[in-house]
């Protein structure tokens, strides 16, 4: 028995009784050909408030072209986007782990909404490339994920720069090392066009952990945004759309345990954002696949650290595109024999068949051989501990340190920690503690890119660590420990904190600890207060609905409201 193509949209848009729908379309241009023929949704991120997503609507045309190629018929449709580092630092980043939410929330609605028979969802910034995949695992209905791309590195004093080396010159100007015209002619030279951040930051993580999943097509993440083949890789994702309807291929088909498992191999051979821990957790719970932050850690003790991909290491995502892309990424990994080789892709074939067509290019140092690793585990660990009894995410890409033991200096918001760095009242040998930013406490979960890069900007980025219960950008480096939870306003011992406690970081053992006793720890929690946030509208709903980040801080009914 065939496949029905329009196994959705015929109960939209067919029969006499659907005639009020039809007329509906064909007044904005859709005739009865069209009509006839498989929907696909074109879910666009697309915005003139960054670069990231700025080029989305120009790809957008492209996917309608290889949809219509393929005999469907494509309507697209818009959501939100915020940038997270436009917004860095400032009250509005608050809005933006939000923003995952209501992506993903506004794609579903309008998706299921119109009965599309398959959906394409374009991505660019760090919030709508999960906020899309948990949208397209929520509809499980044939689809594809299109990533817009990475920009090219600017040049400034004959160097390459991306956007992390302006945040960190933020730092050197206050120490007196950039004085105003230099910060103001590095800010012109650091952003050339459009496209997401050109590190391995979170963007460009997800880019490859989705790649190296399934969901986006082989080969289409690392192509940049302002190359032609971009637009080649947009028609090829409509056609592919089409394509998916007649094998019935579905994300429930792709996003398998396995493919989650190869993901978080990707993100520690690479060294990448320690976000994508909450993403993959995010998705995986919408995927309804178990996953813990236990696997995170167990799957990057057995990878090995390959990339030397900023903001850690020296290249950027064009250096890797040119490389040989996500499928380099994926060579590395089945030479390691840690691919799950049989995880189907868009365009028919398996992973491992990706894996073994990689083309490397001769010479390439952004992935490293197998027997040449800049360390012999991924990037990043999961520690547990006194002050972190559900789990955090430590970040050891971009640097050697494994232990610290220092006093705390504790902050209440991100502005009162930045204030101080900048101020100079962060001395070497300091535990940075930034707590009342995670998920419901900030709310948002707000990136510390800001402080961390000030803090490395002021030559401390080798003496001192820091501890959040928010997040810390893909953008960052140094030694640092996100993501802690419970989270301060929900009882976590980050709480108890005070200046001058000792704070131990013990990645060996994977322990981050205060070197207090229980009852003191209970004791100074009973007497914690938060400060109080006046919140209205969309930022007290998520404050409310939001979980743990140990669980990928994602929004769920309580069960009381069932």
């Amino acid at each position: 028995m065939s496949r029905d193509l329009r196994h959705r949209s015929r109960h939209l848009l067919d029969g006499p009784d659907r005639a009020p729908a039809r007329a509906y379309l064909k007044g904005i241009g859709f005739d009865d050909e069209a009509l006839s023929r498989p929907i696909v949704g074109i879910a666009n991120t697309w915005t003139e408030t960054m670069p990231c997503n700025f080029h989305l609507r120009r790809l957008a045309e492209r996917v309608k072209e290889g949809v219509r190629a393929a005999g469907g018929t494509p309507m697209e449709f818009n959501t939100i986007a915020i940038s997270d580092g436009i917004t860095m630092g400032t009250e509005g980043m608050r809005a933006s782990l939000v923003s995952r939410e209501v992506i993903a929330d506004s794609i579903e609605l309008v998706g299921g909404a119109h009965m599309f028979d398959a959906i394409v969802a374009l991505s660019g910034c760090d919030k709508t490339i999960p906020g899309c995949a948990m949208a397209l695992a929520r509809l499980d209905v044939p689809a594809v994920l299109l990533y817009g791309g990475s920009i090219r590195p600017g040049t400034w004093r004959g160097r390459k720069v991306t956007i992390q080396d302006v945040f960190e010159a933020v730092g050197a100007h206050a120490a007196g090392e950039l004085d105003d015209e230099e910060l103001r002619d590095l800010e012109a030279h650091a952003s050339p066009g459009p496209g997401a951040c050109g590190g391995q930051y979170t963007a460009n993580t997800m880019a490859v952990a989705f790649e190296v999943m399934g969901i986006s097509p082989p080969g289409s993440a690392m192509v940049p945004a302002v190359e032609g083949r971009k637009g080649d890789v947009a028609e090829l994702c409509g056609r592919l759309a089409v394509e998916a309807i007649e094998r019935d291929l579905r994300p429930s088909r792709i996003l398998t345990r396995e493919a989650f498992e190869n993901a978080i191999a990707s993100v520690a051979l690479t060294g990448g954002s320690t976000n994508a821990v909450l993403h993959l957790l995010a998705l995986a719970r919408e995927a309804g696949i178990a996953l813990s932050l236990d696997d995170f850690d167990r799957i990057a003790q057995r990878t090995p650290l390959l990339g030397d991909l900023k903001p850690g290491g020296a290249y950027v995502a064009t250096d890797l595109y040119e490389a040989g892309g996500v499928p380099l990424v994926l060579k590395r990994l089945l030479e390691l024999g840690l691919l799950h080789e049989g995880v189907p892709t868009l365009d028919g074939r398996t992973i491992g068949d990706v894996a073994r067509s990689a083309e490397e290019k001769p010479g390439q140092r952004v992935i490293r051989p197998v027997d040449d690793p800049i360390k012999p585990n991924g990037g990043f660990a999961v520690l547990r501990g006194n002050l972190a009894p559900e789990g955090c995410v430590v970040k050891l890409a971009g640097h050697d340190r494994l232990e610290h033991r220092g006093p705390a200096r504790v902050f209440d918001s991100e502005e009162d920690a930045f204030a101080a760095v900048k101020a100079k009242r962060i001395a070497p040998g300091d535990v940075v503690v930034i707590r009342n930013e995670g998920p419901a406490g900030g709310p948002g979960m707000r990136e510390m890119l800001a402080v961390t890069a000030a803090i490395v900007g002021e030559g401390l980025g080798d003496s001192v660590a820091l501890l959040t219960d928010g997040r810390f950008s893909g953008a960052t480096h140094g030694f640092m420990a996100c993501h802690v939870a419970p989270e301060a306003v929900r009882g976590g011992p980050i709480a108890a904190l005070r200046d001058g406690d000792t704070v131990v970081f013990d990645v060996p053992n994977r322990e981050l600890r205060v070197e207090l006793d229980d009852a003191e720890i209970a004791r100074r929690l009973a007497d914690y207060a938060p400060p109080q946030r006046q919140l209205r509208g969309v930022l007290a709903k998520y404050a409310h609905l939001v979980g743990s980040a140990s669980e990928g801080a994602i929004t769920r009914v309580p069960e009381r409201a069932l």
